[in-house]
């Protein structure tokens, strides 16, 4: 009798990390369920993995900006008997601009996606892998979760709410045979930067130099299979993370206020 694959849940899975990390599983074998917004892109993606690989991709449009989408997306995959041996929140979204200027709503969007329907998601299917005894979960952090973020306040505050939340459920199921790891990117090749409408800032235009998104997937695939707590993606990063944790908040926040403001635009005469 063949051994039954499998699956791996992905949410925003069709760019950027995301897809890197569904190619990663399912070249290992995985089947994918992946979750996006795009109707479009989640057909190309489905496409593309299942003409490279011999896998399954289980596509679901949902919207987790939207309070009842995690719960709803729990169900449809328990209605379809599909059992999740892995979770990977990695779906996320940034917005860029001091607090006092910026959208309430927008914000209030990034604290559901970034932490509520991550912690409902977590929560859903660990009741799960810990009554099995077995699952793994990968969390997408950030090294923004290591300081304060003037210009991304909110933004950096959510990592920081997930990085905490991880390291502290892993020490709650180290013994229940579940695997939960946090990956922390640094800046990264990928289009969260238009997202969060942050292209003018220095921090973004003032360096050519971002990760790609292949290679933090897979410091993040190999962090959750070697069982570790957390991985920071990238010897820069980590060089830099270091040093935060050596200096005081009042200090980073500076830093980050300095390095985020917008680049100003040169006259042209």
């Amino acid at each position: 009798m063949p051994v039954a694959k499998k699956h791996v849940l992905i949410t925003g899975s069709t760019s950027g990390i995301g897809y890197e990390l569904a190619k990663l599983f399912a070249a290992d074998g995985y089947n994918i369920l992946a979750v996006a917004r795009s109707p479009k892109e989640l057909e190309q993606t489905a496409s593309e993995l299942q003409l490279a690989m011999d896998i399954t991709v289980h596509s679901f449009q949902k919207d987790l900006f939207h309070p009842k989408a995690a719960c709803e997306l729990y169900n449809d995959i328990k209605a379809r008997g599909i059992r999740v041996d892995v979770l990977v929140n990695n779906a996320g979204q940034g917005l860029y601009g001091e607090f006092v200027d910026t959208e309430l709503s927008k914000e209030l969007d990034i604290i559901q996606l970034n932490i509520i329907s991550l912690v409902s998601l977590t929560k859903l299917f660990l009741r799960d892998m810990v009554k099995r005894g077995a699952g793994k979960i990968l969390n997408v952090s950030s090294v923004a979760a290591k300081s304060p973020g003037p210009w991304q306040s909110v933004y950096h505050a959510t990592k920081a709410f997930v990085q905490s939340f991880t390291e502290a459920i892993r020490e709650e199921v180290k013994d229940k045979g579940v695997v939960v790891t946090a990956l922390l990117p640094g800046l990264t090749d990928t289009d969260f930067f238009r997202k969060a409408e942050m292209e003018s800032s220095k921090a973004v235009r003032g360096t050519s130099w971002k990760a790609s998104p292949s290679d933090v997937a897979r410091d993040g695939y190999n962090a959750l299979m070697e069982g570790k707590d957390m991985v920071i993606s990238g010897v820069r990063n980590k060089l830099e993370a270091g040093l935060d944790a050596i200096t005081s908040d009042s200090k980073l926040a500076r830093q980050t206020a300095k390095a985020q403001k917008p680049v100003k635009k040169r006259n042209r005469y």
